[in-house]
């Protein structure tokens, strides 16, 4: 996250949500959350937090537990003890040691959706 970006929302420890979380900035996720999250900000999952569900945002650094698709535009940050299953659509994918990931990583470039990739792929 860059140097005097601020946390515009916060979901804390016992707190549980459900529903669609479109937001600009960054938000810090250390509950529980079910659902779709969308963004062109920052999403920070912290280290006990649990996800359940897409994740579409530029830039997703995760500490906790996302069970689910994270398509991130600009990069991934797997940050120890952190634990994913399900798959990674993104440029950039950062790991550390003692990460969790059972599921499949598509590296995609830099700007370009899935979706566009499917129609490069198919070549329609």
């Amino acid at each position: 996250m860059k140097r005097g970006s601020e946390v515009a929302g916060f979901i804390g420890k016992g707190m549980r949500m459900e529903g669609k979380l479109v937001f600009d900035g960054s938000v810090r996720i250390e509950g529980h959350y079910k659902g779709e999250i969308e963004s062109g900000g920052t999403l920070l999952v912290g280290e006990g937090a649990l996800i359940e569900g897409e994740v579409r945002v530029s830039t997703v650094i995760v500490s906790g537990e996302i069970r689910g698709i994270i398509s991130a535009g600009t990069r991934v940050e797997l940050k120890s003890p952190c634990r994913v299953i399900g798959d990674i659509n993104t440029p950039n994918l950062l790991m550390d040691e003692g990460v969790v990931f059972e599921g499949n990583c598509v590296m995609t470039k830099a700007g370009v959706s899935i979706e566009q990739r499917a129609v490069e792929k198919v070549g329609v």
